[in-house]
C-alpha cells in the first residue's frame, strides 16, 4: 500500500516519520517532493551526488521509492538507485543523472525527486548499514 497525503501527516505528527525540515508545498496526493540540500551544477552526461534537505527517518513498518519528478525527466535527467530500507535515518543520497542536451543548475531548496512511502507488512528489522546517519552527499562505501 502506497501511504497517502493524510497517513503521511498523521505519521508525522505522531513522530513516526520524520521529514525535517518538512514543507507543505512539498506534499503531494500520495508522495513527498524532497529539495536540494545545497546549489549542485548538474552536468549534461555526469552522475551528480545530491544531498537532500530533509532529514528522513522511517519506522519498521516504512519503506520508499526515490523517483525523479517528472519535470527533471522531461529535461532528461534521471534518479540511478532509489530505495530506502525501514529504519533509515539521514540525509538522503540522490545520485542524478543529467542525460539532456545542456548543463542545468539545481539550486537549493528545489523539489527534486519525489520520495513514496509504502507499508510493510510482517517487517521488525530495521536498516543498520553504512549510510545510516549520512550527513551531506555520501559517496559509496565498501
Amino acid at each position: 500500500m502506497i501511504l497517502s497525503r493524510e497517513i503521511i501527516l498523521e505519521r508525522i505528527e505522531k513522530d513516526e516519520i520524520v521529514l525535517d525540515p518538512y514543507s507543505q508545498d512539498s506534499q503531494q496526493p500520495a508522495s513527498y517532493d524532497l529539495r536540494s540540500g545545497g546549489d549542485y551544477l548538474l552536468k549534461k552526461g555526469e552522475v551528480t551526488l545530491v544531498h537532500s534537505m530533509e532529514k528522513i527517518e522511517l519506522p519498521s513498518d516504512i519503506s520508499a521509492t526515490l523517483m525523479c519528478r517528472s519535470s527533471f525527466g522531461r529535461r532528461g535527467i534521471l534518479i540511478g538507485g532509489g530505495y530506502v530500507d525501514p529504519g533509515f535515518r539521514g540525509n538522503l543520497t540522490l545520485c542524478l543523472v543529467n542525460m539532456g542536451p545542456e548543463d542545468y543548475l539545481l539550486k537549493e531548496g528545489e523539489r527534486c525527486v519525489q520520495v513514496i512511502m509504502h507499508e510493510v507488512k510482517g517487517g521488525n528489522t530495521l536498516y543498520d548499514g553504512r549510510y545510516q546517519d549520512s550527513e551531506g552527499a555520501v559517496t559509496a562505501r565498501n
